[in-house]
């Protein structure tokens, strides 16, 4: 299977679910759903096909020359356990959230917004910030348990090897 397809068996049918579940979701709204002729850019297809070159093209060299750009020079442990991925979750979190709300966090104009749904964006920058601190401090304190897990179980002891002494008075 990895030979012919390139990937397991579960990779394999993890796709097909997927695709199942696309056509599904295209077969039960319609074609025309997903098109809007009378503004182009408001169309669902074209808002899809944007964010994957979007995605693919700027954001995916963006995110990972920051990442190799802040890798350390050394490794950042604290009693064996990386500090890395406890900066990173957040961080990750904090953008992406930060860019599906950009513009209730900004607060950039919101009459559509106001139109279509009766609400207005007054809350979103303090409710982001407050999704951010959740984000950090449940990464800390999962660090924190870490931690003291590695400080409360032993090293694990290195193998060492005949003594010289021992194996000659034999």
């Amino acid at each position: 299977m990895r030979r012919l397809y390139g990937a397991g068996a579960a990779h394999a049918a993890v796709m097909v679910v997927s695709f199942v579940l696309a056509g599904a979701a295209v077969l039960t709204l319609g074609v025309e759903a997903l098109w809007n002729p009378d503004r182009w850019w408001q169309s669902i297809a074209v808002w899809f096909i944007g964010a994957a070159i979007l995605h693919d093209l700027v954001l995916y060299p963006l995110y990972s020359l920051a990442d190799r750009a802040t890798r350390p020079t050394r490794t950042w442990t604290v009693r064996q356990v990386s500090v890395r991925q406890h900066i990173r979750v957040p961080a990750l979190g904090a953008a992406l959230t930060l860019l599906v709300f950009f513009p209730g966090v900004l607060n950039t104009d919101d009459t559509a917004i106001v139109a279509a749904t009766g609400l207005n964006r007054d809350p979103y920058l303090e409710r982001w910030l407050w999704l951010v601190a959740v984000m950090v401090a449940i990464s800390v304190a999962v660090f924190l348990v870490r931690v003291l897990a590695a400080v409360r179980r032993p090293s694990p002891a290195t193998p060492r090897g005949h003594d010289r002494t021992d194996t000659q008075g034999a």
